[in-house]
Parts: C-alpha cells; sequence; structure tokens
C-alpha cells in the first residue's frame, strides 16, 4: 500500500467500517478524546491514533510498516506540538495493552507532563540533558538493535529537535541511530520542531520524510520545511488543527480535547 495511504487509511477495514458514520465537520470545541476512542471502537494492535479528520474518521499510523519513518512534528511556538505528543500518549494508555505499545518523553519541561497518568505504559518523562535521558537513550537503541522479533512497539515522544540534537555525542548517536532504524525495529520517533528555528537542525531534516505541521505563520519558513501554498498552514488553528500531505493533497485533521 503507498505510503500517502498508511494515514487516513491506513488500516482500510477500520476506516470502511467507519464510513458509513462520517458525520459533519468539527465545528467549534473538539470532542473528547474518551468519546471519539469510544465511537471509533478497538484498534488493531499495529493501529496507533493520531486524530480525527474532519468527517470524523481516525487518522492512523500503521506502527507495523516501517516506511513512513520517523515523525516530525513542525509548528510556531504555541501551534500545539506538545498537545499532539501528549494526545498520542493518552490515546496509547486508552486503546493498547503494555505489552503492546509503550511510550517514553524526553523534553524540556517535564512539569507539563506531571498529569499524565502512571501507567505501565509510561517508561517515563525525561528531562532534556538530565543523566536519565541519556540512559534511556542508550537502553532504547540497545533494544532496538536486538528487537527482531516481538511486536512491542516503543514510542519515543521527543519535545524539541533542537535540544537534543546538542546532547553529547553518545547520546546524539544513538538518537540518530533511531532515525535511521528505529521504526524497523518498532521504535518510533515522534519528534517536534519549533518551526521559524528549523535552520538551527537543517541537517536533521533529512531524517524526517513524514511531516505533521501545526500552524506555521511565515510562508517561507512552511515551505522550506516542506509545506506549498496548497497547505495553507498560517490557516491552521492552533492548539487544534493539524494537516499532513497525502501525495499531491493535503489532509487536515483535529486533535480530541484531553
Amino acid at each position: 500500500m503507498p505510503t500517502h495511504r498508511q494515514f487516513s487509511m491506513a488500516l482500510q477495514a477500520l476506516t470502511e467500517l467507519k464510513a458509513e458514520q462520517a458525520a459533519k465537520p468539527v465545528v467549534g470545541m473538539p470532542p473528547a478524546l474518551s468519546d471519539v476512542l469510544a465511537e471509533i471502537g478497538p484498534l488493531p494492535l499495529e493501529a496507533l491514533f493520531l486524530g480525527i479528520a474532519s468527517d470524523h474518521l481516525p487518522v492512523l499510523l500503521n506502527l507495523y510498516y516501517p516506511h513512513p519513518g520517523p515523525m516530525l512534528v513542525a509548528g510556531d511556538a504555541g501551534s500545539g506540538k506538545t498537545a499532539f505528543l501528549q494526545t498520542i500518549a493518552q490515546s496509547v494508555i486508552q486503546t493498547h495493552r503494555a505489552e503492546d505499545i509503550q511510550f517514553g518523553v524526553v523534553t524540556n519541561y517535564p512539569d507539563e507532563w506531571e498529569h499524565m497518568e502512571a501507567t505501565p505504559h509510561r517508561v517515563g518523562i525525561f528531562a532534556v540533558g538530565h543523566q536519565g535521558t541519556q540512559e534511556f537513550m542508550k537502553s532504547l537503541a540497545s533494544w532496538a538493535h536486538s528487537n527482531k522479533n516481538t511486536h512491542q512497539c516503543v514510542l519515543l515522544l521527543v519535545d524539541d529537535l533542537e535540544s537534543v540534537a546538542s546532547l553529547d555525542l553518545e547520546t546524539v548517536k544513538d538518537f540518530r541511530w533511531l532515525l535511521l532504524r528505529g521504526p524497523a525495529r518498532r521504535v518510533w520517533p515522534i519528534v517536534t520542531l519549533n518551526a521559524p528555528r528549523y535552520g538551527q537542525v537543517i541537517s536533521w531534516l533529512q531524517n524526517f520524510r513524514t511531516r505533521v505541521f501545526g500552524r506555521v505563520a511565515n510562508a517561507q519558513v512552511a515551505e522550506a520545511l516542506g509545506g506549498n501554498k496548497a497547505s495553507v498552514l498560517t490557516q491552521l488553528e492552533a492548539r487544534i488543527q493539524f494537516s499532513l500531505r497525502e501525495k499531491d493533497n493535503w489532509l487536515r485533521f483535529w486533535l480530541p480535547s484531553c
């Protein structure tokens, strides 16, 4: 199945099942995450929930299909990049067993994650620059090196590429390897980027063929990161609305309320 269909229609059977239930576009405050997931029903083991399209169909990533590679979530400050990561984490807790999917978070602001439920799904919340971050990255790379048969997936949620790219040499080496090989070994890096500061990490951008965008006010910045006139990233509603490219089209989707 082509890469661009790994999102809105990655799990064809589920999409077809829900097609008859397509509702009116989302208007105003999006529905609660728990309500959205209850309406979708049980997800297959390989399905990672990213959001809901305007027709209320789920936007999903197939974690057993590594071709999309690591995901870059780019947007202006306040566009909802952290909320995007938190929605993914909350959806994992609500839809999967810890034996199937776990997640670890690397962030400059661990207190933003204090409300997150402490469950077996959560490997840890690691502050950038602390020793725990280096140890986590090293252990995750080691696990991925030896992980060839297990069905379990681990999400590496990195909130701010620029900060992690400036860590010590060994940690950066492990991180680069996870970007290159992780999805094929069931480790999925999902990494945020403050869009106007892309020049600080421009050499890293080639690692991300899959890019999700929040609001980007500067058209030149949007174009440099992969947007175009059709993407109209300036019109996305901050903290709620995101967009990703589907072949020649752009798929807009919403974050449910957490």
